[in-house]
């Protein structure tokens, strides 16, 4: 698994300096990468690129200058960046409103575990896992988060079907189904990832 280290992270000045490109280039890859999922979920497939980002613009904002506070960044979303054969994804339940908190985020609780790629037409099921780090801190009996962190871990056989074939993203919770066909140039972008 690729790892970032304090040595991929620009230190303030030098990310300024071309923090405008690459923010352009990573509006881009998350324009490809966040996929709707019904009505009120979305989830954005991570890469290398967008997580170097986050802590880019995590270290931009809270103008952190040691490495130590770099490494609790790195500590905290290196998980998050796909192996061989992996998808992850950020989950966002995008509720706006007060009542719609209250109505939905106790009605999906589980969510996390609800989501799952069917591959070549049914011929693989792969289910989504919490990613463990994270879901200590966003697992509850009662109520949801409004973002999880997931990933599904593919074979090599269900990776290669998936890089040609048709891939459907599901989610099956009780309280809440959808289901949308994952383009061609997004399955690209994610095998691009694996090489």
């Amino acid at each position: 698994m690729s790892r970032l280290t304090i040595d991929d992270i620009l230190d303030l000045r030098e990310y300024e300096r071309i923090r405008e490109d690459f923010r352009a280039e990573i509006i881009q890859l998350k324009r490809l990468r966040r996929i709707p999922l019904g009505e009120i979920i979305t989830l954005l497939f991570e890469s290398e690129a967008t997580i170097k980002f986050q802590i880019q613009e995590m270290a931009r904002a809270e103008k952190m200058i040691s490495d130590e506070a770099i490494s609790v960044e790195l500590e905290t979303y290196n998980p998050l960046i796909p192996s061989r054969n992996q998808l992850t994804a950020t989950v966002f339940v995008e509720l706006t409103s007060k009542g719609d908190l209250m109505y939905w985020l106790p009605r999906l609780v589980g969510i996390e575990r609800s989501f799952k790629l069917n591959i070549g037409g049914g011929r693989y099921e792969v289910r989504a896992a919490p990613e463990a780090d994270h879901e200590s801190q966003l697992t509850r009996q009662d109520i949801t988060s409004t973002v999880h962190y997931i990933a599904f871990d593919l074979t090599e056989e269900e990776s290669k079907a998936f890089a040609n074939s048709q891939v459907v993203l599901e989610v099956d919770h009780p309280e809440y189904r959808a289901t949308t066909e994952l383009s061609s140039a997004f399955r690209a972008s994610i095998v691009a990832d694996w090489t």
